[in-house]
């Protein structure tokens, strides 16, 4: 569409049905939302005055609601996608070269005349631009480039997978514009993946990929983790009287790497002394059974973490069921389950290293005794530092919201709508996005 289009557009309300669609039905999520895009827009034409013709583009941000810690393992995990996004700007070309100004970052210029990874570039956001780019060029796909301008609100560090959210990004923007579309959401998510673990040198799951992909609630079942079993959810928060609110504890995460990767390797040397690669493929009734000689190899926090998996891999199966079956008490009793395995066996809810630190504790504390029985409340994420999750019942929410920001800040608590559709291209016809 031409540039000033859109933006007469987002002006007159044409675009709204879309704006409801990503970022929930309430005024002012549009209205914020609206000014987002409006912003977006003209700082594009500042830096390409030149050009008319864009496209637009969105890509959310996600929240794990069940799962903490399972996945590498080849668990179960539920997540939804979330309101939070990045969107973009974009027009095509055919120069090459992949040019992205990301607001608050310097800008990023990635050459396509090569796809070989680059050591220099590794742990940067060019180093997922050429690997996603190498993935399609793999698959047939000629991308001929493309010039773009980014606002995200998705939090980096806070559970949201700011990074897995911008590689969809990407794989979406190429996907539409170079190969008709044609990429499913899981295809897209292994190319993220691939980008992230090859170029970028993290190793990662594809879990946050595939919930930013495919959108909406989504049960992942990880047992193959190459063909991971992806079932969609219909359930709307909203409709049953609930918000979903992330609260940013602002706990730094600064020399976590340690206490992340513990777990993952915990729970593989438990596994291994069950004569297993991963803990998915133990026997829980073998593990309570051989405890005594397990302790002889394994020590109690690798046990209990263990013990962790098996519940929780459980649960998150129960929790999906809840959801289908409408069962919202169920699903908050499990919920709040979930909260203190981790908090008791998993014991990612601060840092070893700083006990003074607690700032995941005292905002689940806060919010039980806010909530008072009502929803539920767990920590968020990977733990140890970031955010806590909460669902809120809708009269309470704006309170909840306060009282959040009245102890970590202003702008701390995020009252979030589950998003129903992941990467995703505005259009010009409207009827056609319902």
């Amino acid at each position: 569409m031409k540039i000033y289009e859109f933006i007469n557009g987002l002006s007159d309300g044409r675009f709204d049905e879309q704006l409801k669609k990503l970022y929930g039905n309430s005024e002012r999520a549009v209205l914020r939302n609206r000014a987002r895009y409006l912003s977006a827009a003209e700082n594009f034409s500042k830096l390409y005055p030149e050009c008319e013709d864009i496209r637009v583009f969105s890509a959310s941000g996600r929240t794990e609601v069940g799962g903490n810690h399972t996945d590498h393992q080849h668990g179960c995990v539920l997540a939804a996608a979330v309101s939070l996004d990045i969107i973009g700007i974009v027009r095509f070309h055919d120069e090459g070269v992949i040019r992205i100004k990301s607001e608050g970052y310097a800008a990023d210029e990635i050459g396509l005349e090569s796809f070989e990874v680059n050591d220099a570039e590794k742990g940067t956001s060019a180093a997922l631009v050429r690997g996603i780019a190498a993935q399609f060029s793999e698959m047939g796909v000629k991308t001929g480039g493309f010039d773009a301008y980014f606002t995200s609100d998705v939090l980096s560090g806070s559970g949201m997978s700011s990074s897995a959210a911008f590689e969809v990004m990407i794989a979406t923007i190429i996907n539409n514009g170079y190969n008709d579309g044609k990429a499913s959401a899981v295809e897209i998510a292994k190319i993220g993946k691939y980008a992230e673990n090859v170029y970028f040198g993290k190793a990662s799951g594809l879990m946050d990929q595939m919930v930013c992909a495919a959108g909406g609630f989504v049960a992942i079942d990880f047992a193959d983790p190459d063909e991971p079993v992806v079932t969609s959810l219909d359930f709307d928060f909203e409709k049953a009287g609930y918000s979903v609110c992330i609260t940013d504890t602002k706990g730094s995460h600064a020399d976590l790497t340690e206490d992340y990767s513990a777990i993952s390797a915990e729970m593989r040397h438990v596994a291994e002394a069950l004569g297993c690669e991963y803990l998915r493929d133990a026997d829980e009734d073998e593990f309570y059974a051989k405890l005594p000689e397990l302790r002889k190899s394994c020590t109690d926090r690798e046990l209990l973490r263990a013990a962790h998996f098996f519940a929780e891999n459980t649960r998150t199966v129960d929790e999906a069921k809840a959801l289908v079956d409408r069962d919202t008490e169920w699903f908050f009793e499990l919920v709040n389950e979930s909260g203190a395995s981790s908090a008791e066996l998993l014991q990612n809810l601060y840092s070893c290293s700083s006990p003074q630190a607690q700032q995941i504790p005292l905002a689940i504390m806060l919010s039980k005794r806010f909530l008072n029985g009502a929803g539920a409340v767990r920590v968020h994420g990977g733990g140890f530092a970031g955010t806590i999750q909460a669902f809120v019942p809708n009269y309470l929410t704006d309170d909840y919201a306060k009282e959040m920001e009245r102890i970590f800040g202003e702008g701390s608590c995020y009252v979030l709508s589950i998003r129903p559709v992941g990467g995703y291209e505005f259009k010009t016809d409207c009827a056609s996005c319902r």
